[in-house]
């Protein structure tokens, strides 16, 4: 099964950005939702900092996956950001981040919530799947390596 694969889109794979904090992902990633979405960009930002404010999203090995509940979203959405300069996230191995997955449930949405977020751990888990994303030149490589992957 790949959940993961059908919540990504060209719009939302982005490669090679810049952050000097988490918040300042976050209100990137509020826009890019309201733009690709239609959500409120409060909305998001608040869902995806408070989720963090509780315990830092990062994996380690330079992966983090914050994700939020959002009111009136009917179904998960996802961005997947590659970061050209790696991100303090607090992660568990205290290395910073590179490769940063922000998911979105509707606010009801727990068995999907957490089968989505056991996929994303599998798919990350692959050491092979994280250093090909890392060297991916498009947003299309992403795509395909989403799409080819099979948990």
């Amino acid at each position: 099964m790949n959940l993961i694969a059908p919540l990504i889109t060209a719009d939302t794979a982005l490669l090679d950005l810049s952050f000097t904090s988490k918040k300042k992902l976050f209100e990137h990633a509020a826009e890019l939702f309201s733009r690709t979405h239609g959500l409120k960009s409060p909305d998001v930002f608040t869902s995806l900092f408070e989720r963090e404010r509780l315990g830092s999203t990062a994996l380690g090995f330079g992966i983090a996956i914050p994700h939020g509940r959002i009111k009136g979203l009917k179904d998960a959405a996802g961005a997947l950001y590659r970061l050209k300069t790696p991100l303090e996230f607090d992660a568990p191995d205290n290395q910073p981040v590179v490769l940063c997955f922000i998911l979105l449930v509707p606010k009801d949405a727990n068995e999907k919530h957490l089968q989505i977020l056991g996929e994303l751990a599998q798919f990350f888990g692959d050491e092979t799947l994280r250093d090909k994303m890392r060297d991916a030149t498009t947003p299309a490589d992403l795509l395909d390596l989403l799409n080819s992957w099979t948990s």
